[in-house]
């Protein structure tokens, strides 16, 4: 499930744990918890964002108590694991936006240019070995 499904029908999906991952937009620490505005992208195999990926909408990813804006800095890629809570109106610029809301069971903040620094998967090699 993506956050566009989850806009389209909150009640179907309210419970649901998932496994979803972007880039940061905004964080806001209220009094009990902290708010942090996410772009959806794809995860890949080892659960990474997909920034070079089209966007799957945005989500609003809720975490107790206070966590510090800078390491959940503008910019930065994050993966959450967490139940769907339903929706909150917020606003994208001047246009009204449903946002799926997600309440955090962990979360992996990904250091900048990570995405650069993935290691090919594919290996050729000539060798022999002796049993």
């Amino acid at each position: 499930v993506v956050a566009s499904d989850v806009q389209q029908d909150p009640e179907a999906f309210r419970g649901a744990e998932v496994v979803w991952g972007g880039r940061i937009v905004a964080v806001e620490n209220r009094a009990e918890t902290t708010e942090v505005e996410v772009v959806a992208y794809p995860l890949d195999r080892d659960q990474q964002p997909m920034p070079e990926e089209p966007s799957q909408g945005r989500f609003m990813l809720v975490l107790p108590g206070f966590v510090e804006p800078l390491d959940y800095a503008a910019g930065r890629h994050l993966t959450v694991h967490g139940a769907l809570a339903g929706t909150q109106v917020g606003h994208v610029q001047e246009r009204s936006y449903l946002y799926p809301v997600v309440r955090a069971i962990d979360v992996s903040i990904w250091p900048w240019g990570f995405m650069f620094d993935k290691k090919p998967r594919v290996s050729i090699g000539i060798g022999a070995s002796i049993h």
